[in-house]
Parts: C-alpha cells; structure tokens; sequence
C-alpha cells in the first residue's frame, strides 16, 4: 500500500465520480490487486494517478500501485521530473529506456508511428508487469480518445470498433483496465492546471510532429459538439457495447 502523502491532490468530485463509476461498471479493480500505471507524465497519466491514490486510501478494496514510463529515447522526450515525483507520493517507480523511435524509423512498414510506438510501449509495460509480479495494467485513455478511435475504425477500417475499459491481454496473464473510460479530456486538463502537475511536454514524441487521423478526428468532434452539447454523452451510450461487459446491477 502507499500510505497517505502530503504532495497527494486531491481530483475534483467529478472526476473522482466518472472515474468511480467506470471502476464498479467494468469489475476493474479487484481485492488484492497489483496494478501498474502506465505514466507518460501527460495530463492524463499524472491525472489517473492521483485518482487512484485517492480510492486506494478511501476504497474498502485494498490494491496496491506502481507506474512505469516507457521513454522511447526521443531528444524532445524529458521524463527526468517524474522519478523524484513519484517517490515524494511514495509510488514505486518502474523507468525503462528503449530505442522505439529509431526503430520505427528502420522497421516501421505500413503503419502509423503512434499505432507501432503505442505497440511498442504495451509490450514493455507488459514485461514490467509480468517481472514484477502485476496482474494488472492500469492506462489513462479518456472518453474523448474512445470517440476519436470509434470514428477512425468506422471511417477508416470500415469496422465498429473502439478502446475496451476491461480486458485480458492474449497471453491471459495481464489484466488490462482504463478507468478514465467515462471522464473527458478538458476534465484532465483542468485538474492538471489547477494541481499544478509536474507535466513532461511532448510526452507523445512518436507522432514526429505529422499529421494524424486522429487529430482530424478530434477536430470533427469539437466542432460537433459546438451543436451538439451532448455528443458524447451520445457516443458513450453508442460504444458502451463495444467497450466490455458490463456488471449487472441489483
């Protein structure tokens, strides 16, 4: 367990409610749990970190918490703050430097450059967990990046696809949960700026400054919902078939 921290934020209502909820919906966190959290030192890792201090110290399901940065040896990539960071919150820490970007530059073939680093990541994180005797693998995708990718598998793929919340890796050894499944994006943000989170800038170096279908795709969104406030409550009703089971409710 990690005992309480002074250095530990406290997230706003709202987001500990989404995230709360998402948790009991999809059975994510389970008694006795290891999880791993994926940290890029992004808004939306740093975010979900604090929000799982906080339900490990009020939650009646006791679990224990470790992150681990995957730093894929970019110039533009600075993870140096997150080390001294995490240990002032008490988290065991997990750091592992690999060459990702020159290998997408020698290997990469017929692939996007987040979809073969994004790859890349998960199979380290993977090993982590695995070495270190984590069962499960905690990843800080919200609601906005779930809408994003549905749209992109539909306008793209031709399939109606998008992130599960709870699934097991195909080796079967790796639970893999995204409790942010609910909580969208500017929610990150603002608690981000208002914390006063030790952001690491450029904490996605794999796009290489190009452009993504996922940008145009975030961009379609906004504009949408300009409209259409409740787009995404929409969208979230549409994927939540697609996203896992769900947990019956009494």
């Amino acid at each position: 367990m990690n005992p309480g921290n002074e250095n530990t934020v406290k997230p706003p209502r709202s987001l500990l409610t989404a995230t709360g909820r998402a948790i009991a919906d999809f059975d994510m966190i389970r008694a006795g749990d290891r999880i791993l959290l994926g940290v890029s030192g992004g808004k939306d890792s740093l975010s979900l970190l604090h929000l799982l201090l906080d339900l490990q110290q009020r939650a009646p399901v006791k679990f224990s918490l470790a992150a681990c940065t995957v730093d894929p040896q970019s110039p533009d990539f600075d993870p140096s703050v997150l080390k001294p960071y995490l240990a002032s919150l008490g988290v065991p820490y997990f750091y592992e430097s690999q060459p990702i970007l020159e290998s997408a530059r020698q290997n990469m073939t017929g692939d996007s450059f987040c979809a073969y680093c994004s790859r890349m990541r998960r199979g380290i994180l993977y090993r982590v967990a695995r070495e270190n005797h984590y069962n499960v693998l905690a990843l800080a995708q919200h609601l906005d990046d779930l809408a994003e990718t549905f749209l992109m598998s539909l306008f793209f793929g031709g399939k109606l696809r998008t992130m599960q919340a709870h699934y097991t890796n195909d080796a079967g050894d790796v639970r893999v949960i995204r409790p942010l499944v609910y909580a969208r994006e500017r929610q990150m943000r603002d608690f981000a700026r208002q914390a006063n989170l030790p952001l690491v800038e450029e904490n996605c170096p794999a796009c290489f400054g190009m452009p993504m279908q996922r940008q145009a795709m975030k961009t379609l969104l906004a504009e949408q919902e300009k409209s259409q406030p409740r787009l995404f409550a929409s969208m979230l009703t549409a994927m939540r078939p697609l996203m896992g089971t769900l947990v019956p409710r009494d």
